[in-house]
């Protein structure tokens, strides 16, 4: 039954996978037509701004020979934003798919350990991945950033596709050092401080682009003038994250509690506690340097790109290559 169950669950994890992918492509092609109908929103303003500049030149002649006061005439409306591509909309209706199968794969993991699928590196990657789409998804509800799907639907097939060639194990009775209910609260708020630090790493990374854009005006990043400007990226970048540390603090604190009733010690600077710490210090140096510092722009976002880069190395490198009273990886 045990192996029957895992084979479902993988089944489902193979198939949200691929629905990953293809959404990937639409999001790919929505870019691209972001790109087009930036160009030609510029081609258009070209003429429009031509057109204007040759009728005031007109009026202003006409005024001189009759000795009147030209009229000028009204500005152009600015380009009214373009309705909802189609390709956006199913590549994030396949986003939805994916996450359930996503969530299916998990699910069935959890049954058939009959337990939460939280163990090893393996099922915290499959939990933390469901809970980065699950956080893309919900904050839709709020704000659109729909453009971020490439970059999601991006990483959620690298993160799922590494896990499954590199991290997969069989399942196992879970470990007497993890059978605490403290697991629960611990897991949880850590995969979710990750998926808020996720989208913030990824608003981010088009903060720098958008940036770059508005200093040279290339081409080459078109598609981007369809983005929230670079100040408004930075701002939902640091509340995003904002949200994540009070998540990570929160891990910090529970897993303090765990390893007193576990260990009889709150601290013990285990690599896997002082990494743990770092992340905390450099999402804790960012917040605080943004908001009374003045640090903003490329400095801001370079900050967090490498708080998240010290997610990543802690969940990849720590946990596999540093052994100590961590090392929960499985493999």
């Amino acid at each position: 039954m045990v192996a029957e169950l895992e084979t479902y669950s993988t089944i489902a994890l193979y198939s949200a996978m691929i629905v990953y992918s293809i959404a990937f492509v639409f999001y790919v092609i929505d870019l691209a037509n972001r790109s087009g109908d930036a160009a030609a929103a510029a081609r258009s303003g070209a003429a429009t701004a031509q057109s204007g500049q040759s009728a005031q030149a007109g009026q202003a002649a006409q005024a001189g020979q009759s000795g009147g006061v030209a009229t000028l005439t009204r500005a152009p409306e600015a380009v009214t934003p373009a309705k909802r591509s189609r390709s956006l909309r199913i590549g994030f209706s396949l986003t939805v798919l994916g996450f359930l199968l996503h969530l299916v794969a998990t699910v069935l993991r959890g049954i058939g350990a009959e337990r939460l699928p939280w163990a090893n590196m393996y099922e915290f990657a499959l939990t933390a991945t469901l809970a980065i789409v699950l956080m893309f998804i919900v904050v839709q509800f709020f704000i659109d950033i729909r453009f971020l799907g490439a970059l999601v639907t991006g990483l959620a097939v690298i993160f799922l596709g590494v896990t499954k060639v590199n991290y997969y194990v069989e399942i196992v009775p879970l470990q007497p050092a993890l059978d605490s209910y403290w697991l629960i609260i611990h897991i949880l708020v850590a995969v979710l401080a990750v998926a808020f630090f996720t989208l913030s790493f990824g608003l981010s990374l088009l903060q720098l682009m958008q940036t770059k854009r508005e200093a040279s005006e290339g081409g080459a990043l078109r598609f981007i003038t369809t983005f929230p400007t670079a100040v408004r990226l930075e701002d939902l970048a640091y509340r995003l994250a904002i949200i994540g540390f009070v998540f990570w603090t929160f891990t910090l604190i529970a897993g303090s509690i765990w390893a007193e009733a576990a260990w009889s010690r709150y601290w013990g600077w285990d690599v896997k506690e002082v990494w743990t710490f770092v992340i905390w210090v450099l999402y804790a140096g960012f917040i605080h340097a943004r908001a009374t510092r003045g640090w903003r722009g490329s400095r801001s976002a370079w900050l967090n790109i490498i708080a998240y880069a010290a997610v990543i190395f802690n969940f990849t490198i720590v946990n596999v290559f540093f052994k100590g009273l961590h090392a929960y990886s499985g493999l």
